[in-house]
């Protein structure tokens, strides 16, 4: 079984060297039984006769998930940067040796991801993409008067002058154009 002790040194470890540190066999597993062994003796009805004990149960428990927190934290950045440099220039098998099952998962789906990114940006930039405006606003210049109005969140807007320029939400603005009561200004 783990003891604190070695959780204490994981983390350490973890901390102080790059690479991503080779895990003990079952260290998910082991980590279980640790805690709830913990959280066992903690729930124990006789709690006067061994108040010193609980005491430095409780501690200890507090600790271990706050190790166990920032270890996983530290591992998670190494495979995000271990993703990030195999995106770009590969990676060898050796270097994720030591990844456990989920991190090889968060691992192999950030690099598919990172890849999908650089490709559509090759593309885009070699103009095999179409560029498209993904606006939520269009910017009008009103041709003609136009009361004020609610918005969907029920905010007021307007009224508008001729020559009044307003930032819209594209539902709002379409009516308006198909109205003709307002022209669209391209702020490219």
């Amino acid at each position: 079984m783990i003891t604190y002790q070695e959780i204490y040194d994981i983390l350490r470890k973890e901390k102080y060297n790059e690479p991503l540190q080779d895990l003990p066999e079952n260290f998910l597993r082991e980590l279980a039984i640790y805690l709830e062994d913990k959280k066992q003796i903690l729930n124990k009805q006789d709690t006067s006769l061994f108040s010193d004990t609980l005491k430095v149960t409780r501690k200890q428990l507090d600790n271990t998930i706050s190790l166990i927190k920032e270890i996983f934290s530290i591992r998670n950045k190494k495979v995000l940067n271990l993703s990030f440099t195999a995106a770009i220039t590969g990676v060898s098998k050796r270097d994720t040796e030591n990844l456990l099952e989920h991190e090889k998962l968060l691992f192999e789906q950030t690099v598919k991801q990172l890849e999908e990114n650089q490709k559509y940006l090759l593309q885009y930039f070699e103009g095999k993409v179409e560029k498209e405006k993904d606006l939520k606003n269009l910017f009008l210049r009103f041709k003609q008067e136009v009361p004020a109005f609610l918005l969907p969140d029920g905010l007021e807007i307007g009224p508008f002058k001729a020559g009044d320029v307003a930032n819209l939400p594209k539902e709002i603005a379409s009516i308006i154009l198909s109205d003709k009561k307002a022209v669209e200004i391209d702020v490219e």
